[in-house]
């Protein structure tokens, strides 16, 4: 029997054995932590609770990891999450309970931001609009309909969040000739000039943006950070980008201000609920260009984060603070070790 028993849930349609054979990029990254990752077919939260109680250390998938699955926890060093993301766990229980939440927000930072400049560049210049017309046989119609339009240099881009992705983005965007704004309580002012990027405040970079990508991580603060309000303050020929988290976005405005001509159209890889409801009307608009939450999808993306889960959890149950950790409050509180200083950079807005 191993020393370390992590636990997670098994996700619909898999079959991995209790072994941990499904997880072999999880264990290259414990190296020689003896450890077992066991997959839990629990069909219901206290299903869960009751297999996950003597667990040494949870790995959160296919599951919410609610304050009471986490009040159930007798022995559990560390949770990992193998997303940027932390929405999916009940982060103020665990740190109620003194377990740190680790996550891997540097592992696919530039898939997110390829992506993001993809949507911009393809809802600047109406690509699906292009495509449908040559499908159609309307060739000529595309040159008038673009030419109502200026030019993407000289254009404003405004970031709403500075973190890891929207730097990528900007450094992206940086030789197209756009002016570049952004809008971050939580960043250094200093950091935003080194991009090329002004410093704002969230009415300013909304009212002069002539595209707005948003990069918000999905924490209690950002929910429907983005509400009617704001959507209001933008210039109607302008354009909204989400690859951050749907739930910062107030939706049901968004879609508001698409059909009564607030903003131009819309780039969103990221929706309110996921999958949408097939009547969605995101779904039937012309001026929006939809992405199924791939941003970070690559073939290098789910080997490395997976490879990271096992580095973390290998950390933490070998005593030691791990790279990342969500909430670090924890850590200083621990019998962990502290092998590196607080990296500011590090956590789910990075």
């Amino acid at each position: 029997m191993a020393k370390f028993k992590i636990v997670t849930q098994q996700a619909a349609g898999t079959s991995f054995g209790v072994s941990g054979g499904g997880y072999k990029l999880e264990l290259e990254g414990l190296g020689g932590c003896d450890a077992e990752i066991v997959e839990v077919g629990a069909t219901t939260e206290d299903e869960f609770i009751a297999a996950a109680r003597g667990a040494d250390a949870l790995i959160a998938k296919g599951r919410p990891i609610t304050r009471r699955i986490i009040d159930g926890l007798e022995r559990c060093k560390v949770i990992a999450l193998g997303s940027v993301g932390a929405d999916s766990v009940d982060i103020a229980a665990a740190t109620a309970r003194g377990i740190p939440v680790t996550n891997v927000p540097d592992t696919f930072i530039e898939e997110v931001a390829d992506h993001a400049m993809m949507l911009i560049l393809a809802t600047f210049r109406r690509l699906l609009t292009m495509d449908k017309y040559v499908r159609e046989g309307r060739w000529r119609e595309g040159r008038p309909l673009l030419s109502r339009f200026p030019r993407l240099m000289g254009q404003t881009l405004g970031f709403v969040s500075f973190g890891h992705v929207a730097r990528a983005v900007a450094v992206r965007a940086r030789p197209f000739g756009v002016r570049m704004l952004a809008y971050d309580p939580y960043v250094e002012e200093l950091v935003m000039p080194q991009y090329g990027v002004e410093p704002v405040g969230l009415t300013e970079l909304l009212q002069r943006s002539d595209i707005v990508s948003n990069h918000l991580p999905a924490t209690p603060d950002a929910h429907h950070l983005l509400t009617e309000h704001h959507f209001r303050l933008m210039k109607p020929e302008s354009l909204f980008i989400n690859t951050g988290r749907g739930p910062t976005v107030d939706e049901t405005a968004l879609i508001k201000a698409l059909r009564e001509g607030w903003i131009a159209g819309a780039g969103l890889d990221v929706l309110e609920k996921e999958p949408p409801d097939p009547d969605n009307p995101l779904l039937a608009m012309d001026n929006v260009i939809l992405t199924p939450h791939v941003a970070s999808a690559s073939a290098r993306m789910d080997p490395e984060r997976r490879r990271r889960v096992g580095q973390e959890l290998a950390l933490v149950l070998g005593g030691r603070w791990p790279r990342s950790c969500v909430n670090p409050s924890v850590l200083e509180k621990s019998a962990l070790l502290r092998w590196q200083p607080y990296s500011m950079e590090r956590g789910p807005g990075a």
